[in-house]
């Protein structure tokens, strides 16, 4: 297995899974159906194959948009059959229909109604299968109500797993709760994908991963795994190079999102890897000190509160950027001359 870290708009990222033998590609999460007009500077793509966990190659390309995605498909070599979406927001969806376009016959999947050019509806706990590569379909409400996440193995192969977490789980942090519950949140968080093989790797949906460590700086401010983590990342933004992937042994280490409750090891035969964690009674006292409270759930509600907070007091992205960013994208139309 072989996965292509595509950057895209601002901080997000696509992803593009290659099933090495058959050559069958799968595309996740593709954000946008293409820019208005050429920008400055380039995006580059990045390689990465598990068993190694490094970074192979740079393909260097002006835009970043389905046109440019099937550019990636035909360099590789590979034939592009499937779209796996997170959830229905445009930054993780919107180029779905220019590319069922582009690519008749091309299927749509995901969790949530809402998902543009949408072929097939998933459901918690369904496996697909694409030559070797097991897919495993998580969902994982929080976000949004339609959230999916996807947790990727081979058989018989020493790879570690990896899951594909859009906006639940990000490199030390999690997306804002919009459309469910604190408890359906945590269950997604701590209950589902805490509890996937400790090497697995996370492939998240943005490169937040710098205001995310900064804010687990605060919860947990003698964490050294935080304060370890916040330098090499520092490092990594400074090299313009993507923290992606992490992994979910490093995100129990300093994640204040998923370390409401303390897990232990036990042994399935559900998972690929025969191992999987579950919470404890153990909690992390750490965090629990910093919210006042002792439920998860609850630690997760405050915690998602402050980070909001946290969030508001860094200097925002103001609306008319905001506004130029989608203009530069495609996603707004310049006025015709009269």
């Amino acid at each position: 297995m072989k996965v292509k870290v595509i950057p895209v708009l601002e901080d997000n990222y696509m992803y593009l899974v290659i099933e090495e033998h058959t050559r069958e590609a799968v595309a996740v999460d593709v954000a946008v159906p293409k820019r208005a007009r050429p920008l400055p500077g380039a995006l580059c793509t990045r390689a990465w194959r598990p068993n190694t966990g490094s970074h192979l190659d740079h393909l260097h390309l002006p835009n970043s948009h389905p046109f440019q995605l099937l550019e990636i498909v035909g360099r590789e070599g590979v034939s592009l059959t499937t779209v796996l979406t997170t959830h229905h927001h445009w930054d993780h969806a919107r180029g779905n229909t220019e590319l069922a376009r582009l690519l008749p016959g091309l299927v749509v999947l995901g969790a949530d109604e809402r998902i543009c050019a949408l072929t097939r509806r998933l459901v918690h706990g369904e496996e697909l299968r694409f030559g070797a590569i097991h897919v495993r379909c998580l969902l994982t409400p929080g976000h949004t109500s339609g959230h999916m996440s996807y947790f990727l193995w081979e058989d018989e192969c020493l790879d570690p797993p990896a899951v594909f977490s859009g906006d639940a789980l990000s490199v030390a942090g999690c997306g804002s709760r919009l459309e469910t519950t604190a408890q359906q949140m945590y269950h997604s968080l701590v209950e589902t994908l805490g509890t996937l093989p400790p090497e697995t790797k996370v492939f998240c949906g943005h490169e937040h991963t710098l205001g995310n460590l900064e804010f687990a700086q605060k919860v947990e401010p003698c964490n050294n795994h935080v304060k370890a983590k916040l330098s090499w990342a520092k490092k990594r933004d400074e090299d313009d190079v993507p923290t992606v992937p992490s992994t979910l042994g490093e995100e129990l280490l300093y994640n204040p999102f998923l370390r409401v409750a303390g897990f232990i090891s036990t042994a399935t035969s559900s998972l690929p890897s025969g191992s999987h964690r579950t919470p404890s009674p153990c909690r992390e006292e750490p965090v629990h000190k910093f919210t006042g409270k002792v439920a998860p759930a609850e630690v997760l509600e405050v915690l998602c509160r402050e980070r909001a907070s946290f969030e508001r007091a860094a200097e925002p992205l103001q609306p008319q950027a905001q506004a130029l960013l989608a203009l530069q994208w495609g996603l707004l139309s310049m006025p015709r001359p009269k």
